[in-house]
């Protein structure tokens, strides 16, 4: 993550520099981890609301869903833990 502000919102959009400029450097990593849950699309079946609420109070994200020919694959990522 990183931090900065133009000199126009520091100064009130005057194009004349304040007599010091502060500047902050903020450098964080963050580590992903992955899930992914594979639905036989032949079945008709689809992830139930309710596991998708108990993935979601686990921290996982719904990212990307893949359609294939006989299955779906549903992509969940969250901050390693």
């Amino acid at each position: 993550m990183k931090f900065s502000l133009s000199l126009p919102q520091l100064n009130n959009g005057r194009s004349d520099p304040p007599a010091h400029v502060p500047m902050v450097y903020v450098t964080e990593t963050v580590t992903w981890e992955y899930k992914q849950i594979t639905v036989e699309i032949a079945d008709d079946e689809a992830i139930s609301e309710e596991v998708l609420n108990e993935l979601g109070r686990e921290g996982w994200e719904l990212t990307a869903v893949c359609p294939l020919k006989l299955v779906a694959h549903f992509y969940f990522k969250r901050l390693k833990q």
